[in-house]
């Protein structure tokens, strides 16, 4: 049996996903990274390990991803998050063409070709206005926790604009706005209004092409998935099971199974697993590959009818999400 781990470490939450030789979501699990990289990989990675019921001698292989993924010690590759998200959305998505990845540090935009090689991408302007923890701040601000704005928002009857760039003078909207007794609903959508605007405008950079797909945190958050959607006057791919999060972290754990599997094809050894490997040295080299090399053909989960969760058809999950 085969259990590859795909780990993302990005800049506000640490994700973790394992998957089978069958292309099965075995476990998964999601932690905030705070300051320490490497000791928000090593206890993402064990709490993946509790979750999916294995001991850490039975993964095969470990890929990294994330703007963290040099902190994961015991990985055997890494990957970019271009590639890791790009290579997730069309294998679970094969008509996907345009990625948004909103994440805490920074807003993603990917123009994808049908074999999920990146043809273009954009990144937002290093403002925190642009991106989840501008959210995540308004939310603590007025009281809130980042599960309830998505609730909280779709209250709104009148969303006020939230129209500077910068985090530091958008919170002075926010302080303005409630001190002339608008209601905190109206400005959290407001505040998604904004944000989701500026993703648009990011996307229109590398070319709006049919076949839209949206990751990160924010895909649990359905007021900004709404502000998103009336922006760019179209829908959403959003994977089913809570897989939108975890987009990156499975494109690296699905690169990485195809690396094994062309490994054994080729009858060659699989490097060390998770088990042999030290934990100390977060610099280590590892053996690197080609995660675009020519490949043999895996029929997506939307073609086979079945996603990569255990036990559930896609049909059936969509049915869940929707």
């Amino acid at each position: 049996m085969l259990h590859v781990v795909g780990i993302d470490i990005g800049s506000t939450y640490s994700k973790a996903i394992v998957l089978n030789e069958r292309r099965e979501v075995v476990g998964t699990a999601v932690r905030r990274t705070g300051f320490k990289l490497g000791v928000a990989a090593e206890a993402v990675f064990e709490d993946l390990l509790k979750n999916s019921n294995l001991d850490r001698a039975a993964v095969t292989y470990v890929g990294a991803t994330g703007y963290g993924r040099y902190t994961v010690a015991f990985r055997n590759t890494q990957v970019t998050e271009l590639t890791a998200h790009a290579q997730a959305a069309v294998h679970l998505f094969p008509d996907t063409r345009t990625i948004l990845d909103i994440g805490g540090q920074d807003i993603k935009a990917i123009k994808v070709d049908a074999e999920g090689r990146v043809k273009m991408f954009r990144l937002n302007d290093k403002c925190a206005a642009g991106t989840g923890a501008f959210l995540e701040k308004t939310a603590r601000y007025l009281g809130l926790t980042t599960a309830d704005l998505g609730p909280y928002a779709l209250r709104a009857t009148a969303p006020v604009s939230i129209s500077s760039v910068c985090a530091v003078f958008a919170e002075s909207e926010v302080i303005n706005h409630l001190s002339k007794g608008v209601p905190a609903e109206d400005i959290v959508m407001g505040a998604m209004v904004s944000l989701g605007g500026r993703a648009i405008q990011l996307m229109r950079r590398v070319g709006l092409e049919p076949g839209y797909m949206l990751t990160g945190g924010m895909t649990h958050n359905a007021a900004m998935v709404k502000a998103l959607e009336e922006s760019l006057g179209a829908s959403f791919h959003i994977a089913p099971g809570g897989l939108g999060q975890l987009n990156g972290a499975y494109g690296a754990a699905f690169l990485g199974l195809r690396r094994v599997e062309k490994l054994l094809a080729e009858g060659k050894p699989i490097p060390p697993a998770a088990a042999q490997q030290a934990t100390g040295d977060t610099t280590a080299t590892v053996r690197r590959w080609s995660a675009l090399a020519p490949k043999k053909r895996v029929e997506p989960c939307r073609v086979t009818g079945t996603c990569p969760v255990v036990g559930k058809p896609v049909d059936k999950l969509l049915e869940t999400a929707a």
